[in-house]
Order: C-alpha cells, then sequence, then structure tokens
C-alpha cells in the first residue's frame, strides 16, 4: 500500500494539483473583490516583494511520504500563504488512511469542490431541509459540497488509503467541526440533554469520548 501511495504521490497528485488550481475560477465568488492587484501584509515591505511571495512550499512535504496514520489535512489558506488574501481561493489536500473520517464540518464562508485521486470516498452534505444527499466517489471523481452545509467524508476501505485535493472558494473558508462546536465548546450539559432528548449521564460520556486520551508520564 506505501509504495502504491508513494507513486500516486509523485505522478498524480502533480496533475491534481494543476487540475485543481484550474477549478479555482469555478469556486471563487466567497470573498470581497480587492481594488490593488495582490494584497500585502502590514508587516511585509511592497518594495521587497519577490516571486517568492507567490510561491507556496508546504505540499512538498507530501509528495513521496508514507500515509498518514489519521486523518491528515494539508491547507494553503490566507493563513499559511499569505499571498492568497483576497483572491477568494485555497487549497488543501486530504489523506484518509484506511476507515477514517473528516467529521461532519461547515465552512461558513466558501464553497469546496473535491477531487478524488486515490481511493474512494463516501461524502455527503445536508441541506437546510434537513435532505442528505450521498455518493461514493472513485479516483477521478469530483464532488461540491454548497457554502455554509455541513458535510463529511469517509473512508469506508479497511485496507486502503484515499487522497483528495480540495478547491475552496475563499482565501479563509473557515472550518466549523459539529462534533467541536456541540461538544467541545462548554455548553450546558443540561441543554445539550434537551436539545437531544437524552440524559446528562448520555452527553458527558459523548464528551468523554471525543476527549484525548491523557498523556502517559
Amino acid at each position: 500500500m506505501s509504495s502504491k501511495v508513494s507513486i500516486m504521490a509523485k505522478n498524480e497528485l502533480v496533475v491534481a494539483l494543476v487540475l485543481s488550481l484550474s477549478l479555482f475560477g469555478f469556486t471563487s465568488a466567497g470573498d470581497p473583490d480587492i481594488l490593488t492587484d495582490f494584497v500585502v501584509p502590514p508587516n511585509v515591505n511592497i518594495s521587497n516583494i519577490d516571486g517568492n511571495f507567490f510561491t507556496f512550499t508546504g505540499m512538498r512535504s507530501i509528495l513521496g511520504s508514507n500515509p498518514p496514520t489519521a486523518f491528515t489535512v494539508t491547507k494553503a489558506s490566507a493563513k499559511e500563504f499569505p499571498a492568497l488574501e483576497g483572491q477568494s481561493v485555497s487549497f488543501a489536500v486530504l489523506q484518509f488512511p484506511a476507515s477514517s473520517v473528516n467529521p461532519p464540518h461547515t465552512h461558513p464562508r466558501g464553497s469546496e469542490l473535491l477531487f478524488l485521486i486515490y481511493g474512494s470516498l463516501q461524502v455527503g452534505f445536508v441541506d437546510t431541509t434537513n435532505k442528505l444527499f450521498t455518493q461514493t466517489l472513485q479516483a477521478g471523481d469530483m464532488f461540491i459540497f454548497p457554502k455554509g452545509l455541513v458535510h463529511f467524508q469517509y473512508n469506508f476501505n479497511q485496507t486502503d488509503s484515499a487522497v483528495a485535493v480540495s478547491a475552496f472558494g475563499s482565501a479563509s473558508a473557515g472550518l466549523v467541526s459539529v462534533p467541536v462546536a456541540v461538544f467541545e465548546t462548554n455548553i450546558d450539559d443540561g441543554i445539550l440533554a434537551k436539545s437531544f432528548n437524552t440524559n446528562v449521564t448520555t452527553i458527558q460520556a459523548l464528551k468523554a469520548g471525543l476527549a484525548p486520551p491523557p498523556t502517559k508520564p
């Protein structure tokens, strides 16, 4: 499995990056227009701007690397790549070990166009009428997650990994994880128990399950 992913990373991922970049025009519409060619952070002297400012090297470590042991996202948003500020685009590489999931979440400021380049994924989103739309993707398939809607991705394969790339219609699409927002933000246990029509003991058990295991001394 590792050798197959390495070959994919050196060849197909490069093609995927180029293709996803070409899709930015389709997804860009989330950020306000800017009145300059590009935006330079206040701490950068504009007279010193060169090609390095417009270059992001944070994806290099993915190429040829061994697959991760947990679901991993490598992002190129305005936070990691300041040249994206004002450009209404950002990018991410999603690596899914066997049987891993990207839990339900939303991107409040941008749509997401996912391109699966290796493996298979079950994906889906829920619209504002609470209708669920799902699909099983194979390598080469694309799926659009509309802006602000709850969605997920799941690698149901028990033995093989999956890799996808996503283009976002915002330089800072944002991320709201549903499990974290509900159970890890100090909302009162009584309120959650009433909201989910259960009891406080169940809510506390769910919270305990989400908490990371204690570190060994």
